[in-house]
């Protein structure tokens, strides 16, 4: 499904209530994106006064969007479109927010061409890195104005697992397989603490953050491992504890491929890292706080990725080139 930046009102303008409220419920009946078919919206989008001069103009400068999934479809959608306005306005190109189909990923929409930018966690920029070339512009600021987050294992507040040695033969959630907070450290804080999956009674991968805290907190499942923000947001709010913190690895970002021309890499990055959620550009935002970037942005750099890469390969999830 394709969305362009234009339609962020849909979820923050009151005139148009009812047409939001179709379309959340039409995203409400996925579980995640992989749930949501592509569709093209797109004419809609277009004034019928508008030349066709300028709508050639407008398709040769349009650029396609990609996420990984954090918290629900319309969730994501409402948060990205406001943004994606925003880089519009600061860049002159267009922009267009599309869901990862179901036999796809962000990564392999990236590799071709049907995405040029994506907002990325480091697993997924690694993948995409080490398949199709992609390169990493930015990482998002969290709270503290660090480009960086951690990890955390969460059980029921009348869970009886203490430690995370208990973890052995109980249940396991994770968020997307492709997910750094929701797979990759997760898996490095069992690893680290002598635990395989095979000494777990069962584990399952939800989609997300969201449905992995749920899976405990309807307790399907005995711990789960996601990303920190919405844990503490979970435990303010007496649903969950946490059990264990990880350390701290390289916040997700935004990411281009090799298809985008350098000085439109360029003007993209530097509106990124001239974005200001919580002073001059954050009138028309949805819910940014929440995201994994609520003070904007830094440039990227490749030596932030070296830890988990080796990480990854470790437990094969990229493939090292022996040649």
């Amino acid at each position: 499904m394709i969305f362009t930046a234009k339609y962020r009102s849909w979820f923050i303008t009151p005139r148009v209530k009812t047409f939001a409220a179709v379309l959340i419920l039409v995203l409400a009946a996925c579980d995640s994106s992989n749930d949501v078919p592509i569709q093209q919206v797109d004419e809609s989008s277009v004034p019928l006064e508008q030349s066709q001069e300028s709508k050639k103009r407008q398709q040769e400068t349009t650029y396609y969007f990609g996420f990984d999934l954090r918290s629900s479809p319309q969730e994501d959608a409402a948060q990205y479109l406001p943004f994606l306005k925003y880089l519009e306005q600061a860049t002159g190109y267009h922009f267009k927010l599309r869901f990862t189909p179901k036999n796809s990923t962000t990564a392999d929409e990236l590799g071709q061409n049907k995405t040029q930018f994506a907002s990325m966690g480091a697993t997924s920029y690694l993948d995409a890195q080490s398949r199709y070339d992609v390169s990493s512009l930015v990482r998002g600021l969290n709270a503290q104005g660090k480009a960086e987050y951690q990890s955390v294992l969460v059980v029921s507040n009348k869970s009886p697992i203490q430690q995370v040695k208990d973890i052995k033969g109980k249940s396991f959630a994770f968020g997307s397989i492709s997910s750094t907070q929701g797979h990759l450290i997760p898996r490095i804080i069992l690893t680290q603490q002598n635990i395989s999956l095979d000494d777990l009674a069962s584990y399952h991968y939800t989609g997300s953050h969201q449905n992995c805290a749920e899976s405990v907190v309807s307790g399907k499942y005995d711990v789960c491992g996601m990303q920190d923000q919405l844990a503490d947001k979970l435990v303010s709010q007496g649903q969950l504890r946490i059990l264990y913190r990880s350390s701290y690895y390289p916040s997700s970002g935004i990411v281009v491929n090799d298809s985008v021309p350098a000085e439109v890499v360029e003007k993209v990055k530097q509106a990124l890292i001239d974005f200001s959620p919580q002073d001059k550009h954050s009138a028309n935002l949805h819910n940014w706080e929440r995201t994994e970037m609520p003070n904007g942005f830094v440039a990227a750099n490749e030596n932030d990725y070296v830890d988990l890469r080796q990480w990854s390969i470790r437990m094969g999830f990229l493939q090292v080139d022996n040649q």
